[in-house]
């Protein structure tokens, strides 16, 4: 009885070699092998042949048994692949570890052999399922409100909503910004905010008469107030929904490639006014406004879409086509225009290579046409101001190359275009500046609008009494265009002055101020041309207004600097700490010679 025991306990002992694939040795000639059961052996191919696989069932019953006899002796079980010594077990154990050392391993059946009766054959093997079909998600790319303001904006422009269509896709950019939380901000940001307060605050002085205007009158004030409160604010939304997207949601090459395409665009739109001025056409939207808005002044103007303005520029001319395509204005584009033209250079001559960059440079001599047939003098001015600019920036840096190279292209240009009729034109212009009379007398009249009310200033810009030459000229119906110039028309500055005083000017001053002195710095590609577009519109501000699309390139300008800005030093961080970690790191023993031992 004692010996069956251990036999017994022998054979729970040899049970946790069952994984090894070699049976029990009475088990081997008690069972019949698996072929002859009808089932179906796993194989594997191995250093030592072919060998079957021992099933997952058989496995687990093989290590419970196993540690059963490891927790009777008082010890955990070991690994599965854990073989004990023969000095640790009986002599009828250590017989049995040799049985199984010298017992021969399963080998296959040469041919398959039919399945005996009353048992039923193995089952055919499964096909996997298939794969389930991809479905179509309706989820966009967070950056997709992005790409539709830039990439669509020929056809938002064509639809009459070049002034709506930052407020429409605001939308979208504020739910996701709400829904991020922890919103990143540009430096300087409480200077935009007190100008966002005084432009909803001045709607106060709606109401109020500004010397030398004409009283105000009619629901056109509040309609072109409540215009300029939307656009500001669907702006500086998207200033933020810029900076707040992370480098693999929209990285800031695509955004550079953005404005560049949107610069190919004004280009066209620049031959398009210069050879069709005429051409003209009324935006679908108006048919859909009501009555009451379609006919204010204001929106009027933006649903008959032109795509160039005529107008008397150069004397002993009746007219002068201007383009102004895809924008509502020949000054607009003239202004878009420098500041697009920027950022195509750094996307596709300084960064671009081989064809791209050969496109850059064809791209930059065809818009030279349409740039100088504008005749806009203050676009002119702007690429001056540029071309210094930069050309101080790289002797700064000690690049001499590009610096030699940069002042040969631009004399270059300038002979070929004095040289041609375009020179003759450009020359007419310059001495035709019959604007600056008118000038004149609308920044003075801002300028005394604002001492009169410098903290809130009027809400918006007042109709002049008279002209420039005498207050009893105004319009009539014989002539139109006679007097009654508003106030804050010519310039954005002079128009924060009119609109909201000395605080919102300030405000918006010293924000672009703020913003260059913050990223002096930045060096590369991306922070020169990004300081560049804030001198412009620091420039601008005096000759052009802002709203809507030159603000927003140069808020979305800002937001391209700070994301860069956060990427250089988050480089310059992990410099530091490798540096750090170089210079604390042991040194590490260096490698014996390798000894030959013959």
């Amino acid at each position: 009885m004692a010996r069956q025991d251990r036999q017994g306990h022998g054979e729970r002992r040899l049970g946790r070699r069952a994984h090894d694939g070699i049976p029990h040795p009475h088990r081997a000639q008690a069972q019949p092998p698996l072929a002859a059961r009808g089932e179906r052996l796993r194989l594997r191919r191995g250093a030592r042949g072919v060998r079957p696989v021992q099933r997952q069932g058989e496995v687990e019953q093989a290590r419970a048994a196993a540690g059963l006899q490891h927790h009777r002796r008082g010890r955990l079980p070991g690994p599965a692949t854990a073989r004990p010594r023969l000095g640790d077990l009986r002599p009828e154990e250590r017989q049995g570890q040799r049985d199984m050392t010298t017992a021969a391993p399963l080998r296959p059946a040469p041919g398959p052999e039919p399945a005996p009766a009353g048992r039923r054959p193995a089952d055919p093997p499964r096909t996997p399922p298939a794969a389930p079909a991809r479905r179509w998600s309706l989820r966009l790319p967070p950056a997709w409100p992005v790409t539709a303001l830039f990439v669509l904006y020929p056809v938002w422009w064509a639809l009459g909503l070049p002034s709506f269509i930052f407020a429409i896709l605001a939308v979208p950019m504020a739910f996701r910004l709400y829904r991020r939380g922890n919103v990143k901000v540009p430096p300087g940001f409480g200077l935009w905010l007190i100008l966002l307060a005084w432009v909803v605050l001045s709607g106060l002085m709606l109401g109020i008469t500004a010397p030398n205007t004409l009283a105000p009158s009619g629901s056109g004030r509040y309609i072109g107030w409540g215009i300029r409160v939307m656009n500001y604010t669907a702006l500086t939304v998207t200033m933020l929904y810029v900076l707040n997207l992370s480098e693999r949601e929209l990285p800031r090459g695509r955004l550079v490639k953005l404005f560049g395409f949107m610069a190919v665009i004004t280009v066209i739109g620049g031959y398009v006014g210069a050879l069709f001025p005429q051409l003209k056409f009324v935006a679908p939207l108006n048919y859909i406004l009501p009555s009451a808005i379609a006919k204010e002044p204001f929106v009027n103007r933006l649903m008959h879409v032109e795509v160039a303005q005529v107008q008397e520029v150069l004397a002993g001319e009746a007219s002068s086509p201007r383009p102004a395509a895809p924008f509502e204005y020949t000054n607009t584009w003239g202004e878009n225009m420098a500041i697009l033209l920027i950022w195509f250079i750094v996307g596709w001559v300084v960064l671009g290579r081989g064809p791209r960059r050969l496109t850059g440079y064809l791209v930059v001599v065809a818009a030279v046409f349409p740039i100088v047939y504008s005749l806009n003098r203050g676009l002119w001015i702007g690429l001056v101001i540029g071309a210094v600019y930069v050309a101080v920036r790289l002797a700064l840096r000690g690049r001499v190359v590009v610096l030699v190279g940069l002042a040969l292209a631009t004399g270059l240009m300038g002979v070929a275009v004095l040289a041609s009729p375009l020179g003759d034109l450009l020359n007419e212009r310059m001495a035709n500046g019959h604007s600056d009379d008118i000038r004149a007398t609308l920044s003075s009249g801002a300028v005394e609008a604002a001492n009169h009310s410098p903290v809130l200033g009027y809400g918006g810009n007042r109709a002049l009494i008279g002209s420039n030459r005498s207050i009893a000229i105004g319009k009539s119906a014989d002539c139109k265009q006679c007097g009654n110039r508003e106030l804050g028309s010519n310039g954005q500055v002079w128009n924060l002055l009119t609109g909201q005083g000395w605080v919102g000017a300030f405000c918006y001053s010293a924000f672009f101020l703020w913003c260059l002195w913050r990223f002096r710095h930045d060096h590369t590609p991306i922070g020169i041309a990004g300081s560049l577009v804030l001198i412009l519109m620091l420039f601008f501000q005096f000759l052009y207004g802002s709203l809507n699309t030159t603000l927003a390139y140069g808020l979305i300008s800002v937001a391209l600097l700070a994301r860069n800005d956060l990427h250089l030093r988050a480089a310059r961080r992990e410099a530091r700490l490798a540096a750090v970690e170089a210079a604390v790191a042991p040194t590490a023993p260096r490698a014996l010679p390798e000894r030959r031992f013959r």
